[in-house]
């Protein structure tokens, strides 16, 4: 009796280290979609304020 309650306990710690881990991994791919999403939003209103700069010298230039 006193060996299967042992073995009980120790599959239910294994059954929770390994949802720990899927959790732990699920979370960093999340992060890791979130650091990609941000940095193609940083690149895209990079490029949107060179354009403006741009055409700001433009027209600078046009009233000079």
């Amino acid at each position: 009796m006193n060996q299967t309650f042992e073995r009980s306990t120790t599959m239910n710690l294994i059954h929770e280290e390994l949802a720990r881990a899927h959790m732990a991994a699920r979370l960093e791919q999340a992060r890791s979609e979130q650091r990609g999403h941000q940095l193609a939003t940083a690149r895209r209103l990079s490029r949107k304020a060179e354009r403006a700069a741009a055409q700001a010298r433009l027209a600078l230039a046009r009233v000079i």
